[in-house]
């Protein structure tokens, strides 16, 4: 069984698409998998990585993820391949949530679907075929097992005022100044830093990541690489799933507030920043 690194280059998955130990999954529209999409790839609405409701974009519960890996046939000894058509949000939450659970084989395919066919690489068309649906044979670890990629609001305001992390806000430079509203009340957790998540794409290089010493030099350059642990946040945990896949391609100690700003920003008490400046 083929073993990738997280960011995987289109051209290295290319020979293992076939690979029946290989669980591809696209996360982009369905309407853009209908046209185009890899061979053997499962289609997933990234909307069922997230509870819901009141609970926005914050992990579902333990069951409801067992029942979603029960649905795609995922165990923690395969390699599983995420992508999406649109650099890597939706694959980053994904790749996130598998994180959660205690899985270690999983990897980011560079560029998503824009990076597979600005190489030239053969796609399907056609409609999603049928998950293999396969009984757990394992125990997935509880989500408290694995604090270190995770971090919730009320550990944000204990640490705070402390700032033993960096907030890592990678939201529009609009939605961070408080410009535009997506909550009851706009602007950015207390010294977070700005570094809007489409930045670190290549957009004359089908959405692949751009050389890595550059995104490291702009995330020091922004106070957001700084000795300490990071936390990355947006809106839902969407676009910071990808500045989270991101983290974890460089290196660094990262975790994701799954809350965001739906809930930080909805919050009549939470401590908020607007302008441009942390």
């Amino acid at each position: 069984m083929a073993s990738f690194p997280l960011l995987l280059d289109p051209l290295d998955l290319l020979s293992h698409v076939d690979d029946p130990q290989l669980r591809l999954i696209d996360l982009g529209r369905l309407a853009v998998y209908r046209q185009v999409h890899i061979r053997g790839a499962y289609w997933l609405d990234g909307k069922r990585l997230m509870a819901g409701g009141e609970d926005g974009g914050k992990l579902p519960s333990l069951e409801r993820l067992i029942a979603l890996c029960q649905q795609l046939g995922l165990h923690p000894d395969q390699s599983i391949v995420l992508y999406d058509d649109e650099g890597g949000g939706w694959a980053g939450r994904m790749l996130w949530t598998l994180h959660c659970l205690g899985f270690t084989r999983v990897s980011l395919l560079d560029g998503g679907i824009h990076g597979w066919l600005a190489a030239g690489l053969p796609t399907e068309e056609g409609e999603p075929p049928a998950p293999k649906s396969a009984p757990l044979d394992y125990t997935l670890p509880t989500v408290d097992a694995q604090p270190q990629v995770q971090i919730d609001r009320h550990q944000i305001e204990q640490q705070l005022a402390d700032q033993t992390f960096a907030l890592w806000d990678c939201r529009s430079l609009e939605e961070y100044t408080g410009e535009r509203l997506a909550a009851r009340r706009g602007g950015h957790l207390p010294s977070a830093m700005h570094y809007e998540w489409t930045d670190a794409m290549d957009k004359q290089n089908g959405l692949r990541l751009k050389s890595q010493d550059q995104i490291r030099q702009a995330l020091i350059e922004r106070g957001i690489i700084c000795g300490k642990p990071i936390v990355t946040y947006c809106q839902s945990h969407h676009r910071s799933g990808f500045a989270y896949a991101l983290g974890c391609i460089l290196g660094l100690d990262i975790r994701a507030y799954d809350g965001g700003f739906s809930e930080w920003g909805n919050c009549r008490d939470t401590p908020l920043t607007t302008g441009a400046t942390p």
